[in-house]
């Protein structure tokens, strides 16, 4: 087991609170199998808001004394942290890290540190997806479409066939990254199964223009692709990274005229959309997706709410009239 990060060890607070907090980080790194990343975010979290702590109470903090923090204290943190101009959805971040530790606190024995469960987080604007038209969409799977680009022709149908997984099938890139070649979905292979967040596994139908599309660039690839290796190789024949399809994306940005949000994530977008659109059910769509929720999903009625009115507004005679 790795060493919990150095930020644990710098922490203010006596002995017995920085070994719970060592602890807490251990735990973080092998139950719950968080990322080292992860951990590191959540240590820094928590050491932040221990040294807010010494000058709001005067002292240095001890377990016994996180337990007895009241709403107004934590309400005075988050006021701190967005005097010095942190974002409402780093301050949720932060917020759910120390919910977290008050939690190993409560399961140490150091009694319940209710003053975490009952603050309310910071609201989060909800920005709505922002889908392409499904011209465009089809347009940026389309190998023909970068002919002046420099790049190999395998792998210009390559990024064809992520791309298409992404609006065809609604996938994640990650997802999309982690089908293994003996998975691939081409001839009569109708389906894929992926797995998700949370380490959630899914069947997804894949349409014959996909299956078509994945066939071609395994047609044009030039490295033998071992069945338990990854479908999707990269220049070098070592996995694809998501980096890579980000910058072919934003070529296509650039070849087809098309805004900053046209993104790999705006296919996805798109794939529920325009399934919604033409008349998709709503739970379908949602696993499909592998949305958890149902109410992850329900946004995709509000973006095709706001597409309706938009086109009423520049078609309809009467918009913009009293």
């Amino acid at each position: 087991m790795s060493a919990p990060p150095l930020d644990a060890v710098l922490m203010p607070g006596d002995a017995g609170l920085v070994a719970e907090v060592q602890a807490w980080l251990r735990r973080l790194a092998s139950e719950r199998r968080l990322s080292p990343r992860t951990v590191e975010a959540y240590a820094r979290d928590l050491r932040q808001f221990l040294t807010f702590l010494v000058e709001h109470l005067g002292e240095t903090p001890t377990a016994a004394a996180l337990v007895a923090l009241k709403p107004l204290d934590l309400r005075a943190f988050l006021a701190h942290r967005r005097r010095v101009g942190i974002e409402s959805r780093s301050l949720m971040r932060q917020l759910a890290a120390l919910r977290s530790f008050a939690r190993h606190l409560s399961q140490a024995g150091h009694g319940p540190a209710s003053a975490f469960a009952a603050i309310r987080g910071p609201r989060l604007a909800k920005n709505l997806p922002r889908p392409l038209s499904p011209e465009s969409a089809l347009a940026m799977l389309e190998p023909e479409t970068r002919g002046m680009s420099e790049r190999e022709p395998w792998i210009l149908a390559r990024d064809a066939a992520v791309l298409a997984l992404l609006y065809g099938a609604g996938l994640r890139i990650g997802e999309a990254l982690g089908i293994a070649r003996r998975d691939a979905p081409i001839a009569e292979v109708d389906s894929v199964t992926v797995t998700g967040k949370g380490g959630k596994r899914r069947s997804v139908p894949v349409i014959a223009p996909i299956r078509a599309a994945i066939e071609a660039y395994l047609t044009a690839c030039p490295y033998r692709l071992p069945p338990e290796g990854p479908l999707f190789v990269g220049a070098k024949g070592g996995p694809l990274s998501p980096r890579v399809v980000q910058l072919a994306t934003a070529e296509l940005r650039g070849a087809l005229g098309l805004p900053d949000s046209a993104t790999p994530h705006a296919l996805r977008h798109s794939f529920a959309t325009h399934l919604l659109g033409r008349g998709g059910d709503l739970r379908g769509i949602q696993e499909l997706l592998g949305h958890a929720s149902l109410s992850t999903t329900q946004v995709y009625t509000k973006v095709d709410a706001a597409r309706l009115i938009a086109a009423y507004d520049a078609a309809h005679p009467r918009a913009g009239r009293s």
